[in-house]
């Protein structure tokens, strides 16, 4: 009698318990259903895909909540809860500025946060604190709710392992229906948007996890056999550079100069009818100026505009090699002209430690790196992120007027950085007026930008420097993110589509310099050609043959140009989305045509990757030697 009471009791106190625990997991539902469908673009395109997307944070709750549970019970379940809403909303405030998420190497460079206050603080809104609201109910239903008026909700650790081992098939039933619509979805890891799309932001994070795990793994049983494949693809892409081009600027110093967040759209434009690019407009006349070349940054923005440059290797599609490959070996730029008695340099005047610069610059071969400490930066010359620009390139100009020659310098512009903001005296422009504040902020710090540009060109012109020096001019990566299409559609007056939305990564590129002759060219290219081209221009033979560029000059060259999304622009199409679409039109076509493109751009990142994951450049010289050997024992045998 009296164990049929106590079941009586238990009974009601039981579905008390699952109530609450039903609400707080609930509620936590609503929050992540609300931030993955209405803060994040993922591009639902049928029931099915929202079906998925409803259905895809059950199985990370039930992890969450199961592990809190486990570990601490009712103050573990709340601690999970506040944690999960964290991780959601660092996501939202990336996913705002970068339209991506984050990864574990991303979180190695915590380091750059000290740097960009001002950034920061232009995509957080006041309205942010609503998506927090949930956390104080969960925690009234777990802890107002006291033991002595419902001492039944006392959390077990056997139902945290119930609800954690529920997670497995739950994520196995939403991974099978993901498939459905995307076959193979886990191998498409540099397509984040996609992954998020179909199996949850936080159980994108728990993938990411186990990507870092392989990673971590592809350097430590690495070994020479593996850079073979990579050989043979070079071997069999490689096209030879323009012979009327090769060393035209023979023993010629070289700037490299990078313009931050400068994209194509902005030269030959106006805004309230004053040009954006007054001073450039004109410039690009007096050299080669490249109309179709693309940025391929990812994570890293602008250190992997650098990797590419000095490298000719594609940055990385989780983080940026320059926090996480600094120890690798590499034969860059720096270095194999040093053996051609230059002298390397790069100048930007930020913290030295910034994209951990101050150490991969050393595995680069830089002789010297002038950061902020070698600057004169006072508070009447800087604004928003440091050193205002014009000031920056006066005292280059300076250092380098004492370099010795011939020199390899690298310089990269600070002011034009979101959140774009400027001191009065230096808008010369009026600000545009579309629907975003970043955008119309942007062309007044592009503006500047031109200004001060023109005052460092026009000073080097009248140095000494100018005819023993060519002058390299691109930029760097986007300024203005996919989350401002609105507002770019009121500008540009159409339409931002996938494709439109592809050509803004265009940005400039200019070469002036002697034996150069001033002309634009529509080739298709990217970052990563800028080094083979420079090196033949220079005259010099780069024996590094792992290189995935090819001479922007080239009459031969493959017009092929592949982002690190794995989409991709060639001399007919544009892949992108996998959708394709006909790159002079813009007009959409049958996606069987960019079939070849989009194989070919995933076969390159998948080889650049495995020569940066696992450090394969230390094996070149004895994969070299292999290859004569082969070589010489083939002829014994004919």
């Amino acid at each position: 009698m009296f164990s049929k009471f106590k079941t009586k009791m238990k009974e009601p106190a039981f579905k008390k318990k699952f109530m609450i625990y039903a609400a707080v997991m609930a509620i936590f539902w609503l929050k992540m259903s609300f931030i993955q469908g209405g803060i994040f673009t993922l591009n639902i395109e049928n029931a099915n895909e929202a079906a998925i997307l409803a259905f895809n944070p059950l199985s990370s709750i039930f992890l969450l909540f199961g592990v809190g549970i486990l570990l601490a019970g009712r103050r573990g379940l709340l601690g999970m809860y506040i944690i999960g809403s964290l991780l959601l909303y660092v996501n939202v405030l990336f996913y705002r500025e970068y339209h991506d998420f984050l990864t574990i190497p991303m979180l190695g460079q915590a380091a750059n946060l000290a740097g960009m206050g001002s950034s920061i603080t232009d995509i957080l809104s006041g309205t942010d604190i609503f998506l927090f609201i949930d956390v104080f109910i969960a925690a009234f239903l777990l802890f107002y709710l006291k033991p002595m008026r419902f001492k039944s909700f006392i959390p077990k650790r056997k139902e945290g392992l119930i609800l954690a081992v529920i997670a497995v098939p739950l994520f196995l039933v939403n991974l099978g229906w993901a498939q459905t619509e995307r076959t193979e979805l886990l191998e498409r890891a540099f397509d984040r948007n996609l992954l998020v799309k179909y199996i949850g932001v936080l159980n994108f994070h728990a993938y990411d996890i186990v990507l870092q795990g392989q990673t971590e793994a592809k350097k430590t049983f690495a070994d020479s056999n593996e850079l073979v494949p990579a050989l043979n693809y070079l071997n069999e892409k490689k096209t030879e550079p323009n012979s009327d081009m090769t060393g035209v600027a023979e023993g010629k110093n070289v700037i490299v100069l990078s313009l931050e967040s400068t994209q194509t759209f902005v030269v030959d434009n106006k805004v309230n009818g004053k040009e954006l690019t007054p001073y450039f407009n004109d410039l690009k006349e007096e050299g080669a100026y490249f109309s179709n070349f693309y940025h391929q940054v990812k994570q890293g923005r602008t250190s992997d505009s650098e990797f590419m440059l000095d490298n000719s290797l594609y940055g990385l599609n989780r983080g940026a090699a320059f926090f996480t490959h600094s120890g690798n070996e590499y034969e860059a730029t720096p270095e194999v002209l040093g053996e051609k008695g230059y002298t390397s340099s790069t100048m930007h005047a930020n913290d030295e430690t910034f994209w951990n610069r101050n150490v991969m610059y050393e595995s680069l071969g830089y002789d010297e790196y002038y950061s902020k400490k070698d600057y004169n930066v006072t508070e009447e010359k800087s604004f928003g992120w440091g050193y205002l620009d014009e000031y920056f390139f006066s005292d280059s100009l300076d250092k380098m007027k004492e370099m010795d020659q011939p020199f390899y310098n690298k310089m990269i512009t600070l002011t034009n950085h979101h959140p774009f903001t400027l001191p009065e005296d230096k808008k010369f422009i009026e600000e545009g007026n579309t629907s975003s504040e970043t955008l119309n902020r942007y062309f007044q710090t592009i503006r500047y930008q031109d200004e001060a540009l023109k005052q460092f060109v026009e000073e080097f012109k009248k140095s000494d420097l100018y005819d023993d020096t060519i002058l390299v001019i691109y930029g760097d990566h986007f300024g203005i993110s996919e989350n401002h299409q609105q507002a770019m559609g009121e500008y540009l007056d159409k339409d931002i589509n996938a494709y439109e939305q592809f050509q803004l990564q265009r940005v400039p590129l200019l070469m002036i310099g002697e034996g150069i002759e001033p002309q634009e060219h529509d080739t298709v290219g990217g970052q990563i050609d800028l080094r083979p081209t420079i090196m033949n221009l220079l005259g010099v033979k780069d024996e590094n043959p792992v290189q995935f560029g090819q001479d922007l000059f080239s009459k031969d060259r493959r017009e092929m140009m592949i982002t690190r999304d794995g989409g991709f622009a060639n001399e007919e199409y544009v892949g992108v989305n996998e959708s394709c679409f006909d790159r002079k039109s813009g007009e959409e076509v049958e996606a069987d045509a960019c079939a070849p493109g989009f194989k070919q751009a995933e076969e390159e990142l998948a080889l650049s990757d495995s020569i940066v994951y696992g450090d394969l450049l230390r094996y070149l010289d004895e994969t070299e030697m292999i290859e004569e050997k082969e070589k010489e024992s083939s002829k014994q045998n004919e």
